[in-house]
């Protein structure tokens, strides 16, 4: 009665802990501000760019930003938020890093409709820098938004690994509690005693 109850004790509190490594992102907002962040959109002065990548032979409509899965032809997206930047003139490009290499340019220009569309043959699994580049009034405002190209989802995230873990954990519990013959090799493991 007092192995089961510690037993109980020992699962609850680690499955507890382990819940508190969870990274607060997959908490659904608990906790925090109550505003979203979106890492593709990009500041440029005092305007907001977003930032958008496609591989349509691939994945179709799927939206990627920071990692883009495969190498290969890319649509990248840019996207005024709000009207101001309408009327002004801004640049694109896009360098391979660390180098610095140009892999794609875009001269200064107005972009009355706000979205500006680049296909991109990437060739090489690589960092890249998406600079987005304000040109009004003779002064540039340079900004810019890492991404990497042919990262291929297949290795599995910390908070991954810790679900399964609890999963394995509990489905153990649950065959210790009711399997007399597992529930013996356990005990045999952990040296607990059969009291007579």
């Amino acid at each position: 009665m007092i192995r089961t109850k510690f037993l109980k004790c020992g699962l609850l509190a680690a499955v507890l802990g382990l819940g508190a490594l969870i990274p607060a992102t997959l908490w659904a907002h608990g906790g925090g501000s109550g505003v979203d962040v979106d890492s593709c959109r990009i500041p440029v002065g005092g305007f907001w760019v977003h930032f958008t990548a496609y591989q349509p032979q691939l994945t179709g409509t799927t939206e990627y930003c920071d990692k883009i899965p495969e190498t290969g032809p890319t649509t990248l997206v840019f996207d005024y938020e709000g009207k101001a930047l309408r009327n002004m003139t801004v640049e694109f490009e896009i360098t391979k890093e660390p180098e610095g290499s140009r892999v794609f340019y875009q001269a200064p220009a107005a972009y009355p409709t706000g979205t500006v569309n680049a296909t991109i043959n990437f060739t090489e699994p690589s960092s890249y820098l998406a600079h987005v580049t304000l040109v009004n009034d003779g002064q540039k405002i340079d900004a810019h938004i890492p991404f990497k190209v042919g990262v291929n989802q297949t290795s599995l995230s910390g908070s991954t690994w810790i679900i399964i873990l609890v999963v394995v954990v509990a489905l153990g519990y649950i065959l210790y509690l009711s399997n007399a013959g597992f529930k013996k090799v356990v005990d045999s493991l952990l040296l607990i005693k059969k009291k007579t």
